[in-house]
């Protein structure tokens, strides 16, 4: 472990022993030894840093020096927050529950906040989970104090659920790490829209984790807007198992935030299972963006998809790094995943770093890798008949990034996706005028 790495995890260390300290009238008095194993993995690793494969591209040092402490949540009004999509909405502020903002009554299923209801939650808390794998999980299972808990019974259609993060304007660095544990039981249905966002001029970690459980022949659409700050940093790690005949349709956006990485752990657990992960990074001068993935065939007949779309101005850095695993029981596996990037300026970089690793003999698994800049004759065509350059540079754009965002199936998140990368574009203009 480096002096900055050490020096990094001391102070997640320090926090958590702190808050050990005050029980049992502490705010952490539950799933002690769940926490404690977790900080003896996270003491042992520290925060990752680039010596590890899984690491490689991107550099953690920014979080190790920043200091972040404990938030002071500072927002107090409702004004501002973006519109509902669909009828029901919970609200976080730094990691915390605000009932007062959120909407949650009557939606027919069980939504509710994790630290309120500890009972239902405590039994299925690290039931995915990797702390002793993932440093980052181990730090969120240090530090969690609360996140959503859902659930929806068999056969439910739940509709479209909104969740909304955001971070309140504080002048000091603050770190929250909020848990997410989610259910769909067999036959049931659910759209989560979950957005990020935080003030432009703060600096904050959001770390959180995701447990999720798709039951036999159940659908759940998780649809992610990541519109972090411009000086935030978001690390995230979602856990998906997903059971016979089962669909978790996954499409993450980054269009924000510092430093961001997206890391998703999926597994098709039963036969006819099925698994798409898509998404898009839009990277403006200075971000730095990295989507892992991990894709765990471990049943037959099952499908997965994953396509992922990286836009890239100014000095911006992508990263994909996307691995399927087809164990030998999983025959018949239909699996494809392709990496495209898209340069619209010169100082950019991508790394790309898809994987195959099969074990099954009856398998039919592609994989890719595209890198290129807009057409310079689609361009020149567009122009050629009154189009002016920036609105043309934006229609090619929004082509390239449309094959991805097409494929979420649920016309509301298909809609915010589409609202989100326009919204992008927009700023991007702006700043270049």
């Amino acid at each position: 472990m480096t002096a900055m790495q050490q020096k990094g995890a001391e102070g997640f260390l320090h926090r958590f022993e702190g808050l050990r300290e005050r029980l049992p009238g502490a705010r952490l008095p539950w799933a002690a030894a769940l926490r404690d194993n977790a900080a003896e993995a996270f003491r042992a690793s520290g925060l990752p840093t680039r010596r590890l494969e899984a690491w490689r591209y991107t550099d953690l040092r920014a979080v190790s020096e920043a200091g972040f402490d404990e938030p002071l949540t500072a927002l107090d009004e409702a004004s501002g927050l973006p519109p509902m999509h669909g009828e029901a909405r919970a609200v976080f502020v730094d990691g915390r529950s605000r009932a007062d903002l959120s909407r949650l009554d009557g939606v027919g299923f069980a939504a509710q906040s994790l630290a309120a209801n500890l009972r239902e939650a405590e039994g299925r808390l690290g039931a995915l989970c990797r702390p002793d794998e993932q440093p980052l999980a181990a730090l969120n299972t240090m530090l969690f104090e609360d996140g959503l808990v859902v659930t929806v019974p068999a056969g439910m259609s739940g509709g479209v659920l909104d969740m909304l993060s955001l971070a309140s304007p504080t002048e000091r660095p603050s770190a929250f790490h909020p848990r997410h544990l989610v259910r769909l039981e067999a036959g049931a249905s659910l759209t989560l829209i979950e957005t990020a966002t935080g003030p432009e001029g703060a600096r904050y970690l959001h770390n959180p984790v995701f447990e999720i459980e798709v039951g036999e022949g159940a659908t759940f659409i998780h649809a992610r807007l990541q519109q972090e700050g411009a000086q935030g940093f978001q690390l995230s790690t979602v856990y998906a198992r997903v059971a016979a005949g089962g669909t978790y349709d996954n499409f993450t956006l980054n269009a924000g935030g510092k430093l961001v990485r997206n890391e998703i752990h999926a597994e098709l657990a039963g036969p006819k299972g099925a698994c798409h992960m898509n998404g898009a990074q839009l990277l403006g001068p200075g971000q730095h963006a990295d989507t892992t993935t991990f894709l765990d065939h471990a049943a037959p007949d099952c499908a997965s998809r994953q396509t992922y779309k990286t836009v890239l101005s100014g000095k911006s850095r992508g990263v994909f790094q996307g691995k399927i695993l087809v164990r030998q029981p999983a025959q018949r596996t239909d699996g494809y995943q392709m990496n495209q990037a898209l340069f619209l300026s010169p100082d950019a970089e991508i790394d790309s770093k898809p994987q195959l690793e099969i074990y099954a003999d009856d398998v039919k698994c592609s994989h890719g890798a595209t890198v290129g800049e807009l057409d310079a004759e689609q361009l020149f065509y567009m122009r050629a008949r009154g189009i002016p350059e920036s609105q043309a540079r934006a229609m090619l754009v929004e082509a390239f990034l449309a094959e991805a965002v097409e494929g979420v199936s649920d016309p509301i998140a298909r809609g915010a996706l589409e609202a989100a990368v326009a919204g992008w574009w927009d700023r991007r203009l702006k700043e270049a005028a």
